[in-house]
């Protein structure tokens, strides 16, 4: 169980971290001139960075 419940964490920051670099890379700039968008993409991007930061947390804890 312990072994899958790692697996879990571990996919999930590969797809937080992909998305976190979708954002940066691409959807960010073409959101072009629309300012709402931007501070969405802005926004989404900082929860991400969050959610890649406390998964690895999590997931060093787990590996001791």
């Amino acid at each position: 169980m312990h072994n899958n419940h790692l697996y879990n964490l571990l996919l999930q920051l590969t797809e937080e971290q992909k998305s976190h670099w979708r954002i940066k890379k691409e959807y960010a700039k073409d959101a072009g001139s629309c300012k709402e968008c931007k501070a969405f993409w802005k926004k989404l991007g900082l929860d991400k960075e969050r959610h890649v930061h406390d998964l690895t947390r999590i997931i060093k804890n787990h590996i001791k």
